[in-house]
């Protein structure tokens, strides 16, 4: 079988769907009808052929380029309003000492944070392909991180370009020369040099350093090296931890723990190397942490059926199929653990026995941890892949789902 061409389990008494032709990665040779649901505009327990795949992903395609085209023309953009900053007082004393630290070199370059940010992620979803054998698997994942990475850039370059702020090392770059103040004595003209409270504000009209590093300076605020890591980062967070089943039904391994962690280690480290060689204040980092956190969650959510709830959140959504939380999914198996019966495909999908109801999304829980989903109570060890029961099983119900 393919590396991205896995198929459902099936009981040795059900018929097994025909073998799709192999031909490469988008090699899914003609469609398998039989495995397509109603209505659907696609199977996803097969691979399309590069024109499918293209039918369903050329908008995405164009609009990525497009946010990236406009995205680049503002990060070069000088930056939009004026900034005032103060020099010294009367008696020659750093007004703010905090943007006067030295220039120096960066620790991790932009490129570099923005590479491993994309790379290592993508790495990752293709060693997991060992297992999961699933091209729409790496489709959604891939697709979603440059969903996050993306949509992080572009939103912070604009906070960058109409608000920003100044570096730790602005004096530096700046090198500011206050007789060249358009309204010093002597001087014709107005405006916000020599101003504020007893005059001690200027704007980059005294700067008398290299106009690319001034300009640079003045567009700190949020951190695009933090922006770009927590949203490829974090990202992978969520994938690891869907498809190693972390926070789940039953005790992982430790170096399962690690393993979804380390990713959001790399961030950090990224982001607080900026304080050290005082390329960003402690207030950007933040600033672009959060908005890669909230990026990859929204981008993660966009392409998987949770974030949270794990007995769906490793399964990838069809483009033109709605997911239906108490059915059956062709990937219901894309998962790269196999403790606990998850992947295995011997019993119904999350836990119902196949013979007590398998097809629908059951698991194994008593009254008391019934929220209102509806689920088969199982009287065997609990399984998650997909089984080939028919029957639905059902339990009280009084809350309703929280799909998140």
């Amino acid at each position: 079988m393919g590396l991205f061409n896995k198929q459902t389990r099936q009981e040795p008494a059900q018929p097994r769907a025909a073998k799709p032709k192999r031909g490469g990665l988008f090699g899914g040779g003609k469609k398998n009808k039989t495995a397509t649901h109603a209505g659907a505009s696609y199977t996803m327990a097969q691979r399309p052929t590069f024109g499918q795949w293209l039918k369903h992903t050329w908008l995405d395609i164009l609009t990525m380029a497009a946010m990236g085209a406009l995205g680049l023309g503002v990060y070069m953009a000088h930056p939009a309003p004026t900034r005032s900053f103060a020099v010294q007082f009367s008696d020659g004393e750093v007004v703010h000492p905090e943007f006067a630290y030295p220039l120096r070199k960066e620790i991790i370059p932009i490129v570099a944070a923005a590479l491993l940010a994309a790379f290592i992620p993508i790495i990752v979803i293709l060693i997991c392909q060992i297992r999961i054998r699933s091209f729409w698997d790496v489709n959604n994942a891939v697709i979603g991180l440059l969903y996050s990475l993306i949509t992080a850039a572009v939103f912070q370059v604009f906070i960058k370009w109409l608000i920003g702020g100044l570096r730790p090392h602005f004096l530096d770059v700046c090198k500011p020369d206050i007789s060249r103040a358009s309204n010093a004595p002597g001087v014709k003209g107005a405006g916000y040099n020599g101003a504020g409270f007893t005059g001690i504000y200027y704007t980059s009209e005294i700067c008398t350093g290299d106009p690319k590093e001034i300009n640079d300076s003045l567009e700190s605020m949020p951190s695009g090296h933090t922006t770009a890591a927590f949203a490829g980062f974090v990202y992978l967070y969520l994938y690891l931890n869907a498809k190693l089943k972390v926070f789940s039904n039953y005790h992982p391994a430790m170096w399962k723990l690690i393993a979804i962690y380390a990713p959001l280690l790399g961030a950090c480290l990224i982001g607080g190397a900026l304080t050290i060689d005082e390329y960003h204040n402690w207030y950007d980092v933040l600033a672009g942490a959060i908005i890669g956190t909230v990026m990859a969650f929204s981008a993660y959510r966009m392409v998987y059926a949770a974030v949270w709830d794990f007995r769906f959140n490793h399964i990838p959504l069809n483009r033109g199929t709605p997911f239906s939380y108490s059915g059956g999914s062709e990937l219901a198996h894309a998962m790269f653990t196999r403790k606990a019966g998850w992947g295995s495909g011997a019993m119904g999908a999350h836990g119902g026995d196949k013979h007590l109801g398998g097809e629908g999304y059951g698991f194994h829980h008593d009254a008391a941890y019934n929220n209102g989903t509806g689920m088969a109570h199982s009287r065997k060890p609990v399984g998650h892949g997909v089984g080939a029961g028919n029957g639905v099983g059902h339990a009280p119900a009084t809350h309703g789902d929280n799909m998140v």
